[in-house]
């Protein structure tokens, strides 16, 4: 089933078909949303952090957007697939950091910026896993991503959505816990898809 936020995007998408605007400029364009979303995250500022949380919610969305216009327009490609790729990785492994470093002055200290740390090395990982995953499902010249677990129309990933309104209500830091958390089986998860798909 197509996850909801992938069909909205595709109806959104559409006016674009007839500019020049290309698949892997909104690429570009939701990595610095993004991380503009997650320095403000940073910051540590209770206002500032809850403006760059919507911010990024915004970038994920937004990240759906390359693909569908890249499929209305005809222009899939090798290229554009690893951009849309890296880029999300780039977001959410900056995420991680700028996460720890924001709650550097919470109550767990510096341990707030390890827990960043992992969650970035997590994201990292899990893009190698999912690169090499999609080469040996689909072949070498692949533009198909393998997708994320989901059920219903929702994927793992749409939890990411939640970071803005946690954030509002003041509940980053356990949000920043469980997703650090999360993270990590998600990547033991991807470990696992690609020993098995290398095996089979």
């Amino acid at each position: 089933m197509t996850p909801w936020d992938q069909r909205i995007a595709r109806i959104i998408v559409k006016p674009l078909a007839k500019t020049p605007i290309t698949p892997n400029q909104l690429s570009f364009i939701s990595l610095v949303i993004a991380l503009i979303g997650a320095g403000l995250i940073a910051t540590g500022d209770t206002t500032l952090a809850n403006l760059g949380a919507g911010l990024f919610a915004f970038s994920r969305f937004l990240d759906h957007f390359d693909g569908e216009l890249a499929r209305i327009k005809s222009m899939t490609s090798k290229l554009g697939y690893l951009i849309d790729y890296y880029a999300g990785a780039c977001s959410y492994s900056v995420l991680f950091l700028c996460m720890g470093i924001g709650f550097r002055n919470h109550q767990f200290g510096n341990l707030a910026i390890l827990l960043g740390c992992i969650g970035c090395t997590a994201s990292i990982v899990s893009l190698f896993a999912n690169l090499r995953v999609d080469k040996q499902m689909h072949g070498e010249e692949t533009v198909d991503a393998i997708g994320y677990p989901g059920f219903a129309g929702f994927e793992l990933e749409d939890g990411i959505y939640l970071i803005a309104p946690v954030t509002w209500l003041g509940y980053l830091f356990p949000f920043f816990v469980a997703a650090g958390l999360g993270s990590l089986v998600y990547t033991a998860w991807t470990v696992s898809l690609t020993i098995r798909t290398r095996q089979s």
